[in-house]
């Protein structure tokens, strides 16, 4: 299980955008964070253009099945939608590592035991401005 934020193992942060301008403002080689929104598929599509890791978080399956087209990293989802989204990343062979969002210690073992991925705290993402 992969964990991001946890507060005794050591992990990479993720850098919350709104804009391609914002990326300036993040460290070299950094993750970004975006959320899902049809808004934002120019800041997408230059994450690819220039290879840049990043995380996505869905709201809906559909959104899932986008975010894995769109060739994210990561995909971030709810803690009501892990197992689904867990399992539809597995039938279709998702690159995409499937992180949950979670508030505390006591819910890791929850989604360790439905296999998700990894869990990530709210610590885990740096919002930045542009």
């Amino acid at each position: 299980m992969l964990f991001f934020g946890h507060r005794f193992l050591e992990s990479e942060s993720f850098y919350h955008i709104n804009s391609i301008d914002a990326i300036t403002n993040t460290p070299p080689s950094s993750s970004l964070y975006l959320e899902f929104a049809q808004e934002n598929l120019d800041i997408i599509h230059h994450f690819n253009a220039n290879e840049i890791s990043f995380a996505l978080s869905v709201s809906t399956i559909t959104e899932l099945m986008y975010a894995s087209a769109l060739n994210a990293n990561y995909i971030i989802v709810d803690k009501e939608l892990a197992k689904s989204a867990q399992n539809i990343a597995e039938s279709y062979l998702f690159d995409a590592k499937i992180l949950v969002s979670i508030a505390s210690d006591e819910e890791i073992e929850e989604f360790a035991l439905l296999g998700v991925d990894g869990v990530i705290f709210s610590n885990a993402i740096i919002k930045i401005n542009s």
